[in-house]
């Protein structure tokens, strides 16, 4: 029987996912859900199914290049690391918040402006795709964490980052001004293991089309 790897995400969809992975009846160990834990790998009720829990953003890289068979990461995620190697395969409506641009409260944007802009953001690839659809001029600034502090240091006016209540916003005097990308978690598969582990990882697959 071949063993098919499932990637997850630390942090908040983890929260939502545990409750959905019980609906589903996948039964990760105790462990996974334990933070200070250091395992790597964790078995499940499933005989030929493992998890590992990395962070959201590579989850997609690691199913990109068969470091797992399947993940859950948001379309945020697949955006940004579009590739053939891998495809969302189901929107699993968990993890719901918005990929936005942000600003200053004093900043007045002006979407016609021919001026460069400059953003800090997480998502390099879907910001300057976005920005070069509406033909503005942006120069980018990559951040991992924390992005709000770019304003605070004066190194941009404008973000694009993750929002879901807007509160982190309001606290750092900042507004939201245009939606770029709506985002839920979606179940990703790898292209190669949907032909080399079928009927596996369709048994797998089909347990998340609740």
């Amino acid at each position: 029987m071949q063993k098919i790897i499932l990637a997850l995400p630390k942090g908040r969809i983890l929260t939502e996912l545990r409750p959905f992975l019980k609906k589903i009846n996948i039964d990760v160990e105790e462990d996974f859900f334990d933070e200070n834990s250091r395992k790597l790998i964790f078995s499940t009720n499933f005989q030929n199914l493992e998890v590992v829990k990395v962070r959201s953003v590579d989850v997609a890289n690691i199913v990109k290049f068969q470091g797992a068979d399947i993940g859950v990461c948001g379309k945020d995620v697949i955006e940004e690391f579009l590739s053939p190697e891998f495809y969302s395969i189901l929107d699993l409506g968990i993890g719901k918040c918005r990929l936005s641009l942000a600003h200053l409260k004093n900043i007045n944007f002006n979407i016609n402006s021919n001026k460069q802009i400059r953003v800090a953001t997480k998502y390099p690839n879907i910001t300057q795709k976005y920005f070069n659809n509406l033909g503005i001029q942006v120069e980018l600034i990559k951040l991992n964490g924390a992005i709000e502090i770019a304003t605070k240091l004066k190194l941009c006016d404008y973000i694009v980052d993750l929002v879901s209540s807007g509160k982190t916003l309001a606290e750092n005097q900042m507004i939201e001004n245009l939606k770029i990308l709506d985002v839920s978690s979606h179940l990703i598969v790898n292209r190669t293991s949907l032909k080399t582990k079928n009927p596996q990882l369709h048994q797998i697959i089909n347990k998340f089309n609740v």
